[in-house]
């Protein structure tokens, strides 16, 4: 433990560059987004340094900074990673650019925008890193603020109906997760994750609950899942499991694209995050008790979402329902390792493989699913705003490098070996059919699904006859592939050799696991 961490610089840089794009850049939108993108770049290559520095033998919190805040209500400033928190910290900051890069449309009050997605950085930052809830909830909701302005400002011609419910859905999520912690704090005194895990696996914190908590003849075990829920529904809403994804299809399409690949590469992370560093260790016996159902969510999410996309005919909602579906795998992984494990052989490395293929799904899903609404961002520039299946056709004609790198990130999202998305399918597949193998069953329907609805886009757009309107099309210029092409280049590396990420978060896993063998 550290007085001084680069972990707070980190988060402070997108909040300078927020401010200097509004003051420097306000009049002037070129330098307003050259400030932007040299902040995040910035950013960047700070987590670059972390990752170089971070040593992954160690698997537990690594530069961390504590600070006595408010001692009476028992607030630090408590910030540290791990292979977790890094993992997601790069995500953040791959992203942040590629959204910035793919937001050439924006004409308006571009310093403005810019500013936003700059503050939305620095809430992602805070949110990964801050172990204290008090600290933790101000960046928690500082990333709603600046979303919720960009779908609302520049949206689309629904935007004022999908920020509401983007608001108000992620709104009532978070009423419930801060009043159950104010309840886990009246009964503990504590707001630290970590102390309240450790409370939980030394069996202290249902003794707590029953000290303070008296409802009305509720039993401590139903008191405690009633809190447990309380703060599942906080991260069930964000990541978003179903049926509390329905917030999620408008917000993606009406957003501009921009801001969506921040909403589907990173925030959506949030939930997931949630639930693996805050619900499952502090919460780990009430979840248990409810597996199954969790399970059944779990395989709704991912069934359901990919029979909707294939209903779908914008491709900006097709691509919204495959980010549910995605992340839907998630959590099948988080949910499957909930199961009694007992003294059975081998069971600790199905769970560590489930766990390695949610982090690595998190990452991988992140990076591909950011690419594709950039693609289609890059269609609508094209075409005047255009993005259903039904307005094209033949597109490999006039565009073979534009159709050829989006055919790449298809086949990812769909998870052809070779590319990123293959490894953390496959590896959560692996866990999860000896632990749940009911579920694990009925939701490879999903691969299936997927692969219709993705092969019907590359169909529809890309092959066929020409449309005369389209006969002019340019094909991407040489910035933009240029732009695309260390993502594209990412997808194969990870497809080829995953070890790159698994390296750093596998300890992770591992403690996390042990931490739950209780």
């Amino acid at each position: 433990m550290t007085i001084f961490s680069p972990v707070s610089c980190l988060t402070a840089v997108p909040l300078v560059g927020s401010m200097a794009v509004l003051t420097i850049g306000g009049k002037n939108n070129k330098v307003a987004r050259g400030l932007a993108l040299s902040f995040t770049f910035f950013a960047l290559a700070m987590v670059l340094i972390l990752w170089h520095w971070f040593n992954p033998a160690l698997g537990g919190l690594q530069f961390e900074e504590v600070h006595t805040w408010i001692p009476t209500l028992g607030v630090q400033y408590h910030v540290g990673i791990d292979g977790l928190g890094l993992l997601m910290l790069l995500l953040s900051a791959i992203v942040t650019p590629m959204a910035i890069a793919a937001s050439s449309q924006i004409r308006e009050s571009v310093a403005l925008y810019l500013s936003l997605i700059l503050m939305l950085e620095a809430g992602l930052f805070g949110t990964f890193t801050a172990l204290n809830f008090f600290h933790w909830f101000l960046f928690w909701e500082l990333s709603l603020i600046p979303a919720f302005f960009l779908i609302r400002l520049w949206g689309g011609s629904q935007r004022a109906t999908a920020s509401n419910q983007f608001f108000l859905y992620t709104m009532v999520g978070s009423v419930a997760l801060l009043l159950a912690f104010l309840a886990i704090f009246l009964c503990t005194g504590k707001f630290d994750f970590m102390d309240l895990a450790e409370l939980a696996r030394s069996g202290g914190l249902l003794p707590s609950l029953a000290s303070a908590l008296d409802w009305h003849g509720f039993t401590v075990q139903r008191a405690a899942l009633v809190l447990c829920f309380g703060v599942f529904l906080g991260f069930a809403v964000k990541v978003p499991l179903v049926p509390f994804h329905t917030w999620l299809p408008a917000a993606y399409a009406e957003a501009p694209s921009g801001t969506t690949m921040l909403l589907t590469g990173t925030m959506s992370k949030m939930g997931v995050y949630g639930f693996l560093r805050i619900l499952l260790p502090i919460f780990f016996v009430q979840l248990r008790s409810v597996r199954t159902p969790l399970l059944w969510l779990a395989v709704a999410t991912i069934v359901l979402s990919a029979y909707a996309a294939m209903a779908q005919t914008d491709l900006k909602r097709i691509f919204a329902y495959s980010s549910i579906n995605h992340l839907g795998y998630c959590m099948l992984g988080i949910f499957s390792v909930l199961g009694f494990a007992g003294n059975r052989p081998g069971v600790a490395n199905e769970q560590a493989a489930a766990m390695n293929g949610v982090f690595l799904q998190m990452f991988n899903h992140g990076i591909t699913a950011a690419t594709l609404f950039w693609f289609v961002a890059l269609l609508e520039k094209r075409t005047g705003g255009l993005r259903g299946l039904n307005d094209f056709g033949g597109l490999r004609k006039v565009a073979p490098v534009f159709c050829g790198l989006m055919g790449i990130a298809l086949f990812s999202s769909l998870g052809l070996p070779g590319l990123n998305g293959f490894v953390g399918e496959f590896l959560i597949f692996k866990g999860t059919f000896p632990l749940a193998t009911w579920a694990s069953s009925v939701s490879v329907l999903g691969l299936l699904l997927t692969a219709v609805f993705i092969l019907t886009i590359l169909q529809r757009v890309f092959s066929g006859p020409l449309r005369e309107r389209w006969s002019q099309m340019p094909d991407l210029t040489a910035g933009e592939r240029l732009a695309l092409l260390p993502v594209i280049a990412l997808m194969f590396v990870l497809g080829v050799y995953p070890q790159l990420v698994v390296g750093v978060v596998n300890s992770t896993a591992m403690q996390m696991v042990q931490q739950l063998r209780f």
